[in-house]
């Protein structure tokens, strides 16, 4: 049986972004070997979206309430792009210290 998934971010700092995502995103973890960090993620769901190539996956934090989620990370000193109204929510783009980005968002949608 099926019992869980496992995301993978890649980044040209990974030593940063995983700082930010234990002591900003304050996201459990366990030290698998020598600061080898898993994160333990929120509840999460899954969406299939139709595109003309395989293999293209997005990762996307989600909140349910945007404006409050950004004044703390903003506190935390925490930059991020102007959110967007989209027709299934609020989205923004948090930058990571590593230089990537990740989707936060506020879905209109119900959840599962």
């Amino acid at each position: 049986m099926i019992n869980g998934g496992h995301v993978v971010i890649y980044s040209k700092d990974a030593e940063a972004d995983k700082a930010f995502i234990r002591d900003v995103l304050k996201f459990p973890h366990i030290d698998v070997h020598n600061g080898w960090l898993i994160f333990k993620l929120p509840p999460s769901e899954l969406a299939v979206h139709p595109s003309d190539e395989n293999g293209r996956h997005e990762f996307f934090l989600m909140t349910d309430h945007l404006d409050g989620e950004l004044a703390l990370l903003e506190r935390a000193g925490v930059t991020y792009e102007s959110p967007s109204q989209q027709a299934w929510g609020r989205l923004t783009r948090i930058r990571l210290p590593g230089g990537g980005t990740l989707g936060l968002y506020q879905p209109r949608h119900a959840r599962p």
